[in-house]
């Protein structure tokens, strides 16, 4: 049988995709924050250079930024039923963080 126009049966159950995109942008600021943390510990630990200094203020500088993106993105997740999407300024600023995090935390191992 199809389905009736106008019912309830018609609006969109989100289900628990909010939940689980908020809980995608928590464990992606968790994996920065560990290579961040990572990336401090190397530096601290390989003899304190100024290229090290530089690297691991950089990656605290990006983390910084990716924190800042997730949590405006989680408290927008958190506050309607239904979240405006992520704008493309947004996401480009969190994809950069990321990649350049990572960059950065593997160039400290090398």
């Amino acid at each position: 049988m199809g389905r009736v126009s106008g019912t309830t049966a018609d609006a969109r159950d989100p289900g628990l995709q909010p939940e689980r995109t908020r809980l995608a942008w928590r464990r992606t600021t968790l994996a920065g924050t560990v290579a961040a943390v990572l990336a401090v510990r190397t530096s601290l630990n390989g003899g304190s250079t100024a290229v090290g200094a530089v690297a691991a203020a950089l990656c605290l500088a990006l983390w910084l930024g990716l924190l800042l993106v997730a949590h405006r993105r989680i408290r927008t997740l958190s506050a309607t039923a239904r979240p405006a999407p992520l704008s493309p300024r947004h996401a480009a600023v969190a994809a950069l963080c990321t990649v350049a995090l990572a960059v950065c935390a593997a160039a400290l191992l090398f």
